[in-house]
């Protein structure tokens, strides 16, 4: 795949151990750069990256640290940590709120403030921010997370607009309900319902998630800047 030309570069996933950000993993080791997973929980079986960090990305002197030891700066950055903490907004603790908004959101807005210098030192850079259809559309029982990946959105836009000048894209992918571990393992009518959404027949897997982030990671997609990407099989038209 040298055509994308990411081989040889050093790429950080956040969340990579598992779901989405897994197959992120993948598809960026298999284009052949070299990926290195930010995780608070580093899994055993993640053979396809070049090393593990144990850091909370609601952390910021520890992300950058954690940067700063690298062994080369990252130039390709995929956001892809998040956690829930779901409840109606009346019933939902200060609490839950909080946590959900400082790893999907900060956490973010951490790792992209540790890495640029690094891209800007390069001339090039990629990020790519992992939000939700949910953050467009909101989502009952999920103030937190939906406010939390809006707030995403409006990060990727200024991003990108501060970045452009120092050959920086940044975009954002909006999943729908996928098809990982964690959602196959609900009640077949949680996925039903999403189904019922969708334009198409199929919900998304991992993988047509991890191709839109290759995409926008390479430079086939160098013009391309500020945008948001619905990987969602139509759930949101």
């Amino acid at each position: 795949m040298t055509w994308l030309g990411i081989e040889n570069r050093t790429a950080i996933v956040t969340g990579g151990g598992r779901g989405i950000g897994r197959a992120i993993v993948q598809a960026l080791h298999d284009a052949g750069a070299s990926v290195h997973v930010f995780d608070r929980d580093p899994v055993e079986d993640l053979e396809c990256c070049a090393g593990q960090v144990a850091v909370d990305v609601a952390d910021g002197a520890a992300v950058r640290l954690a940067v700063d030891a690298l062994p080369e700066p990252p130039t390709l950055l995929v956001n892809n940590a998040g956690i829930t903490r779901d409840r109606s907004l009346g019933k939902m603790t200060d609490a839950d709120w909080q946590s959900v908004i400082d790893v999907n959101l900060t956490g973010a807005a951490n790792t992209i403030r540790a890495a640029a210098p690094g891209m800007f030192a390069a001339g090039h850079g990629r990020v790519v921010n992992i939000t939700s259809i949910n953050g467009l559309r909101g989502k009952f029982g999920q103030a937190n997370y939906a406010a939390a990946k809006a707030g995403l959105i409006g990060l990727t836009k200024t991003a990108a607009r501060e970045f452009g000048r120092k050959g920086v894209t940044v975009n954002a992918v909006a999943p729908g309900m996928v098809l990982t571990e964690m959602t196959l393992s609900l009640p077949q009518e949680f996925r039903d319902r999403a189904l019922a959404e969708a334009a198409l027949t199929d919900l998304a897997t991992p993988e047509d998630i991890a191709n839109g982030v290759l995409f926008l990671m390479s430079d086939a997609a160098r013009c391309i800047t500020g945008q948001v990407l619905q990987i969602d099989s139509g759930q949101y038209i």
